[in-house]
């Protein structure tokens, strides 16, 4: 029976060759690594790494926060919604008021995100779709134009320290001009609740999520 590769016989320059060829071409492939995942829809996996711009002044860039885009809507028992355009209602009984120390906000691809800084344990909170905005307390309309108004409130929370000096500071309307987001608005700190104006361009899926260390609230709407 004749051999399948008979010894003594030097293999042709041609084979090789396309052996060469191979070896380098899987190299290259083992170099570029695995594909990137883009952020919206569904979002990767959570990374966490945390003046008067806000875009600038805070310790962390709201861009670093758990990267997740809005992505398809209820409250689940980790304090996060999917994405909704629909009202959200989180009720919080017998805790101390949370501070709000500021409020950031950052463009992503496809989505921008507004993350509110907390002092203290995350509050109950509800978000939902307004006509216009108004000031807490005296009910004046806050003159801010857009195409759609999202308005968060915090409560129990204030956004001031026990001798009425405000921890969120600037304002009341803080311009953003990203992508959807143009400005954000304080339209209240006032008997315990505070109130985050979000103007936008368009009305548009949000989602909102509650983390830790340090406790925050973040919020992403799509463009």
């Amino acid at each position: 029976m004749r051999p399948s590769s008979p010894s003594g016989v030097r293999p042709s320059p041609f084979r090789v060759a396309v052996q060469l060829a191979g070896i380098a071409a899987l190299a290259l492939l083992t170099a570029c690594g695995p594909a990137a995942q883009t952020a919206f829809p569904g979002g990767p996996p959570a990374s966490r790494s945390a003046s008067e711009d806000p875009r600038e002044e805070s310790p962390e860039d709201p861009s670093e926060d758990a990267d997740r885009g809005p992505s398809g809507g209820s409250t689940d028992s980790g304090g996060s919604t999917s994405t909704s355009t629909s009202e959200v209602d989180v009720e919080r009984d017998d805790m101390d008021p949370a501070i709000v120390t500021s409020v950031r906000y950052a463009a992503h691809d496809t989505y921008d995100r507004v993350v509110i800084d907390l002092d203290g344990d995350v509050p109950g909170y509800n978000v939902k779709w307004v006509d216009e905005f108004v000031q807490d307390g005296s009910g004046r309309r806050i003159d801010v134009r857009g195409g759609a108004y999202l308005q968060i409130t915090l409560f129990p929370a204030h956004a001031h320290d026990e001798n009425g000096v405000p921890t969120w500071k600037g304002g009341p309307v803080y311009p953003a001009d990203l992508g959807n987001l143009t400005d954000v608005v304080r339209t209240g700190d006032f008997e315990g609740r505070v109130g985050v104006g979000l103007v936008l361009a368009r009305q548009a899926a949000f989602q909102i999520e509650e983390q830790g260390g340090p406790n925050r609230l973040v919020l992403d709407v799509a463009h």
